[in-house]
């Protein structure tokens, strides 16, 4: 999600969200304000989409206070002063993927006590009646031996509040070079829960628990099993189409023009992936460095559309990402093929009221 800043970052907030640049929504998802590494659901019968906040100005009113633990953590060495302020995330719902509603600091870390900076990149799924929501915090490094990494919390509404299932995190060290962070859970058809994660060029894949709060053996007794594709920097996204496991991942640097999607496939959700090629890139007509994205099937259909990140035309910070949403489609092999990013956006795609709200 976040690398090492080459560059020193802008202070992105003078962009004003009237100005040209916004004519580049889709869906009005952009017009949303600064967000990053969407991921899209289906619950209760809408669509939802969890995003990391990146704006630096968060409202005066919030995070008032933090306790002994987090204030000790954001006294200590951070990557960029940038990372303070993100404390906390937003989620957007929306019954047609055109009209979307703010859900503001779904998760907070007044709500997570271990958690003090540099909350990242959700992922989210509903089970045993609940909502779980993973996420990055604290930015850990491989030197770092402070409390870090990828937590999880639980809540009785996608909406939140989310409130922290464990106390510390779920993965909270490297395995196999990963940095824990980017965490994306999925659910197969015979109900086993993978879970893949991992930044700094190395993804991971294990398998949780029934109630998703520990990392419990694979099948082959390995914990942590290390899967990491050419090219793969960060973000990953997994789908299953007619069988097929789809690994998805963003490559390049997240803050220029190099960053984009690729993907492989294989019979078994643990891989091994190859990489195929790239679906999506910078296309100077339209936006820069679109990355970190998600996808979702419509149910009943072959209908795909993903979700991602971008950066408008004009912009030079390396954290001024919107979020837009395009059409995915596949060849007659089963391959993705390349995504166009569109400047219009999409139109309205209701759910069917015959699926399943939860």
């Amino acid at each position: 999600m976040y690398r090492y800043l080459r560059t020193s970052l802008v202070l992105f907030a003078s962009l004003p969200f009237v100005s040209a640049g916004w004519a580049q929504a889709n869906a009005n998802l952009a017009q949303q304000g600064w967000y990053a590494d969407p991921e899209i659901r289906i619950f209760a019968g809408q669509y939802w989409i969890y995003p990391t906040s990146s704006s630096p100005n968060p409202d005066s009113d919030e995070h008032r206070s933090f306790n002994p633990l987090q204030q000790r953590l954001r006294s200590g060495h951070v990557v960029h002063p940038v990372y303070l302020l993100h404390t906390s995330l937003d989620a957007f719902s929306s019954p047609d993927l055109v009209h979307w509603t703010k859900h503001k600091d779904v998760l907070d870390i007044r709500n997570v006590s271990w958690a003090a900076y540099a909350i990242w990149a959700p992922t989210a799924i509903h089970l045993n009646g609940k909502y779980y929501l993973f996420f990055a915090a604290n930015d850990i490094q491989k030197s770092d031996t402070f409390l870090g990494g990828i937590g999880v919390a639980v809540s009785d509404q996608p909406g939140g509040p989310f409130v922290d299932a464990l106390g510390k995190p779920l993965i909270g060290e490297f395995h196999n070079g990963a940095q824990p962070i980017d965490p994306m859970v999925y659910k197969d058809d015979d109900g086993s829960i993978y879970f893949y994660y991992g930044g700094q060029g190395h993804c991971n894949v294990a398998r949780l628990s029934p109630d998703l709060k520990s990392v419990i053996p694979m099948k082959d007794g390995s914990m942590y099993k290390e899967i990491t594709p050419e090219h793969y920097v960060e973000g990953p996204f997994m789908i299953k189409r007619k069988g097929v496991y789809y690994f998805m991942w963003s490559e390049g640097d997240w803050g220029d023009s190099s960053y984009g999607v690729a993907y492989g496939k294989s019979n078994s959700p643990t891989g091994p992936f190859e990489r195929i090629g790239k679906i999506l890139g910078t296309d100077p007509a339209i936006a820069n460095g679109p990355g970190h994205h998600s996808a979702v099937q419509i149910p009943g259909t072959d209908d795909w559309y993903i979700v991602y990140h971008r950066h408008p035309l004009g912009t030079t910070g390396p954290n001024e990402r919107v979020m837009a949403i395009d059409s995915m489609h596949f060849d007659a092999e089963g391959n993705i093929e390349v995504v166009k990013m569109t400047k219009e956006g999409l139109a309205p795609r209701l759910l069917s009221h015959q699926i399943n709200k939860h």
